[in-house]
Formats: C-alpha cells, sequence, structure tokens
C-alpha cells in the first residue's frame, strides 16, 4: 500500500512524534501512578538511555515502549516504502532498548519494560508493579 502523503508532508509528521511526554505511553502511565496513588517516581532525569520514570529511592527505572518504534508487532504495522530503512531502525532501536538495561541492571537498577499496547492491562501493570516494589 503505498503512502497517502508525500516525502516531506510524511518527514514532517514523523518529527512531530515526540520521545517524551507521549499521550500513549508516559501520560498513560502516570495517570495510573496517580489514580493509585504511587509516589516517589521522577521523570526527565538525566540519566543514561533516558528513563521514562525512575524510583528513586528503589532503585527502579521504567521504560515505556512505542510499540512501532521499538519493534513490537502486536499490530503487524510494518512500512511499505523504505523498508530497509525501518527495519534497520527499529533493529538500532532493539539493540540500544538491550544495552541500555544491560547498563541498569549491572549497576544494581531493577528495570521495568512496558510495551504501548499493554498500558490498556491495569491488571498486568499491578502484578509487574507491585511484584518489583516501585
Amino acid at each position: 500500500m503505498a503512502d497517502t502523503f508525500s516525502k516531506s508532508a510524511r518527514s514532517h509528521i514523523m518529527r512531530q512524534v515526540k520521545s517524551s511526554r507521549n499521550k500513549s505511553t508516559e501520560i498513560k502511565l502516570v495517570q495510573y501512578f496517580r489514580d493509585r496513588h504511587i509516589t516517589g517516581w521522577r521523570r526527565n532525569k538525566k540519566l543514561f538511555g533516558k528513563p521514562d520514570f525512575i524510583f528513586p529511592h528503589t532503585k527502579t527505572v521504567i521504560f515505556v515502549d512505542g510499540c512501532f518504534w521499538h519493534g513490537h508487532n502486536c499490530r503487524g504495522t510494518v512500512p511499505q516504502d523504505n523498508k530497509v530503512y525501518w527495519k534497520n531502525k527499529i533493529a538500532r532501536n532493539i539493540k540500544r532498548d538491550r544495552q541500555v538495561t544491560k547498563h541498569f541492571r549491572n549497576n544494581g537498577w531493577t528495570v521495568l519494560r512496558f510495551w504501548e499496547c499493554q498500558l490498556k492491562d491495569t491488571k498486568m501493570l499491578d502484578r509487574k508493579i507491585k511484584n518489583n516494589s516501585a
């Protein structure tokens, strides 16, 4: 299926995708924390790998990974144009995610990673967060 936007229009759209304050990921988790009165979290700290949330007292970092950008194939979304570029881009993101996780674990941190699509499952979030004492 061909892209319905011109190359320059698509480029403009993609530049608008931000890595922080993303409504489909970070903001949903902020609301989740607030609804459950979970405290002690911080955002936008200048740490390696740019975790979305940190709990400094428990040395826990949380990453909320967008499904498309980080290689989760829950929706089967594969760009038809520039396939090689996107395949390589997503592969680099996956490799970087692994390196970041390893870095934190090697330094005594607990690392929680959630897929964007998992944020709908509050019972799963409850279990994962409770089991890791975030």
